[in-house]
């Protein structure tokens, strides 16, 4: 046990910062975005290691877009207030499909042709999803928990055949509370 942690401890710290994220997103603390920062540059090394290199890559652009949602959150909304919990329009539903569907087909083509992935296109899918559900959470749409559940099962399974075990617990926390947390931003709708 002791030399797993040691070996593994870099993935250790990203799964504890990941789940005081979690946390912090489901009750709606803008701080969520800084704690985010550490758990994503955590996971860019275990995905460099474990060959998920979408993942590394999109672990990247959660660094990037920490910021901006931090921003979003606490300046988005009218009048310089917190931004609220807002549904997604069926016009901007399809032009997010249309995107992330762009996003994973070329995402599956860079691994396929200039990377050693060993599922390029479901690590692509994750990608591409995780992208816009991330824009989705930015803007606080309810819906993004509705991907994140996708995103997480389909994950869980990656991970596991990789034997990421911590991260695997990782993601089926992410899973569950990404359905208590759908249910709680829907009732501060109300």
């Amino acid at each position: 046990m002791t030399q797993w942690l040691l070996d593994n401890w870099i993935e250790l710290v990203g799964t504890i910062a990941g789940l005081v994220y979690i946390f912090l997103e489901l009750h709606q603390r803008a701080s969520m975005w800084a704690v985010g920062i550490i758990t994503s540059s955590m996971y860019i090394l275990v995905f460099f290691q474990s060959k998920f290199y979408a993942d590394m890559g999109l672990q990247v652009y959660y660094v990037c877009i920490s910021v901006y949602g931090w921003y979003m959150w606490k300046q988005g909304g009218t009048n310089k207030s917190e931004l609220p919990v807002q549904k997604l329009k069926v016009p901007l539903s399809l032009l997010l499909i249309g995107i992330t569907s762009i996003l994973w087909l070329s995402i599956a083509f860079i691994l396929i042709n200039y990377t050693d992935s060993p599922v390029p296109y479901w690590d692509a899918f994750t990608t591409a999803l995780s992208i816009t559900a991330t824009w989705m959470l930015a803007h606080k749409y309810l819906e993004q928990w509705l991907v994140w559940v996708v995103v997480n099962a389909v994950s869980i399974y990656l991970y596991w055949n990789k034997e990421l075990y911590a991260t695997v617990v990782l993601f089926t926390v992410y899973l569950i509370l990404a359905i208590v947390g759908y249910r709680l931003w829907r009732k501060t709708m109300r």
